[in-house]
């Protein structure tokens, strides 16, 4: 006995193995790629999409090795705080969160908020604890 089965993808009859579910694979490709949009993004997909972006952006305003740039103008362009790889606290105490090679230390002067972009270096390497 032969069941009539409908490709998943492109619902066109079927013709071979009784468990065959795609008609060619780009049917099975279409669907999968489907099926994944249909899915919510996953947490660690989220993280490290925003992770990317902020190296990003904090490489694009950073061309001199030590910047200030307004947190306007950061944030507009996608750049979210709250996601950084690492931190490094210098002599003075300020704690700068990094983004790989990429770091910001949040100031506020005359209420306008601003961050001091810098690039690691190696003297940093010091103060890391292990």
């Amino acid at each position: 006995m032969r069941f009539h089965k409908e490709c998943l993808h492109c619902k066109n009859q079927l013709v071979g193995r009784t468990d065959k579910k795609f008609c060619d694979p780009q049917c099975k490709s279409a669907y999968q790629y489907q099926q994944a949009k249909e899915q919510p993004e996953r947490f660690y997909n989220k993280v490290d999409n925003q992770l990317k972006l902020n190296r990003k952006i904090l490489k694009e305003y950073n061309k001199g090795g030590k910047v200030t740039v307004r947190d306007e103008i950061l944030k507009e362009k996608g750049f979210d705080p709250n996601f950084f790889t690492h931190y490094w606290k210098n002599q003075k105490g300020d704690v700068y969160l990094f983004v790989y090679e990429f770091g910001f230390l949040k100031r506020e002067e005359h209420n306008i908020g601003k961050y001091i972009l810098v690039k690691w270096q190696d003297y940093m390497q010091k103060n890391i604890p292990t």
